[in-house]
C-alpha cells in the first residue's frame, strides 16, 4: 500500500484528541520525546540488541521502519512517492498555519518570512486561499524565485532590502493581514509581528531551539495584534493529508517544484548539510527509484 507517514498519530482518547486538537496528543508528546512508540516501547534493535528510538515516531531514514497504525496514512495510487514523501511534515504543517490558525480568506494580504520547505507550501496555502498580495521574504535569490513559482506576488531579498518591514507595509497599504514565520529566530518573529497591521495576526511556524525566547512591544497588543503558535499545522494531519494528496492530483498543488534535491539514501549526511546552512528546499532520498516514481534529473 503507498502511505504517508504522520509523527503525530494521535491516541484519539486523550484530553485534547477529544477536544478535536489531536496534533497535540499527550501519549504522543509522552514518549515521542523518548523516540517510542505510542505504547512507550522501541520496534528497533541494533545488530547488538541495543535498543534504538524511533526517531519523530517514523524512524524513515532507513529501508525498513516500523511506525504507530495511525502514522501510515494511505494514500492515492496515483500520486508518485517521491512528491508524497513531503505531505507527512512539510506540506501539512504549512498548509495547516494557512488554513487551521490564521485562516486566510480571499482578499487578504499575506507575508511569509522563510522561503524553505515549509514556507514555500505556507506560500502555496496562501495562493489557494485566494489571497490578493503574498509578499514572500528571504536571504536566498534561489529560494525567492521559487516562492515566486510558489505564488508570492512580490518578494524581497532581506540581504538587500535594509528595512522589509518598511517595504511589505508600502506594498499592503499599512501592513499585512498574516504574517508567517518560518524560521524559528527571534528577530524574524519580531519582523512578522512589525508587518502586520493593527488587527492583524503574526504566526510563528519556524521551530526555535530550546531557550531562545521572541519579545514584542507590548503596548501593540492594545492594536488587537495577536503573535499565535502551530504545531504540525494545528489540525488532524491523518484527515488531511490525503485531502492534500487529492490536490496535488489535481494539479492544484504542486510538490515537485519545492525538490530542489534528489539522492539516495546514502545521500542523507550531505542532504543535513545543506539543511543547517538553508540551501535549497527540500531533499528527497530515494530507496528504489522504480517505487519511487522517481523525479528526473
Amino acid at each position: 500500500d503507498h502511505v504517508a507517514f504522520c509523527f503525530a498519530p494521535a491516541c484519539r482518547a486523550c484530553r485534547y484528541c477529544r477536544a478535536g486538537r489531536p496534533n497535540l496528543c499527550l501519549v504522543v508528546a509522552e514518549h515521542g520525546a523518548n523516540g517510542m512508540l505510542m505504547d512507550g516501547t522501541s520496534r528497533l534493535r541494533a545488530g547488538d540488541g541495543t535498543v534504538l528510538q524511533h526517531g519523530l515516531r517514523t524512524a524513515c531514514f532507513a529501508e525498513r521502519t516500523v511506525v504507530a497504525a495511525g502514522g501510515a496514512v494511505p494514500l492515492p495510487r496515483g500520486l508518485p512517492l517521491w512528491q508524497a514523501a513531503l505531505l507527512g511534515c512539510g506540506v501539512v504543517t504549512g498548509m495547516g498555519a494557512v488554513r487551521n490558525v490564521a485562516r486566510v480568506a480571499a482578499g487578504d494580504s499575506v507575508v511569509v518570512i522563510g522561503c524553505g520547505g515549509v514556507g514555500l507550501q505556507v506560500i502555496a496555502a496562501a495562493r489557494l486561499a485566494g489571497a490578493a498580495c503574498i509578499v514572500a521574504i528571504d536571504r536566498v535569490a534561489e529560494k525567492l524565485s521559487l516562492a515566486a513559482a510558489q505564488g508570492a506576488t512580490h518578494v524581497i531579498d532581506a540581504a538587500v532590502d535594509r528595512d522589509p518591514v518598511a517595504t511589505v507595509r508600502a506594498l499592503t497599504d499599512g501592513g499585512a493581514d498574516h504574517a508567517f514565520e518560518v524560521i524559528g529566530r527571534p528577530e524574524t518573529i519580531r519582523l512578522a509581528w512589525d508587518a502586520i497591521h493593527p488587527g492583524g495576526s503574526a504566526v510563528v511556524v519556524g521551530l526555535a531551539p530550546v531557550g531562545v525566547e521572541a519579545t514584542v512591544p507590548a503596548i501593540e497588543f492594545l492594536s488587537d495584534k495577536s503573535l499565535k503558535g502551530t504545531y504540525y499545522g494545528s489540525g488532524d494531519p491523518a484527515a488531511e493529508i490525503p485531502e492534500l494528496a487529492e490536490l496535488a492530483l489535481a494539479g492544484e498543488l504542486d510538490l515537485a517544484r519545492v525538490v530542489t534535491h534528489v539522492a539516495p539514501l546514502e545521500g542523507i549526511g550531505e542532504a543535513l548539510d545543506r539543511l543547517r546552512r538553508g540551501e535549497g528546499a527540500r531533499t528527497v532520498l530515494v530507496l528504489d527509484e522504480a517505487l519511487a516514481g522517481r523525479a528526473p534529473g
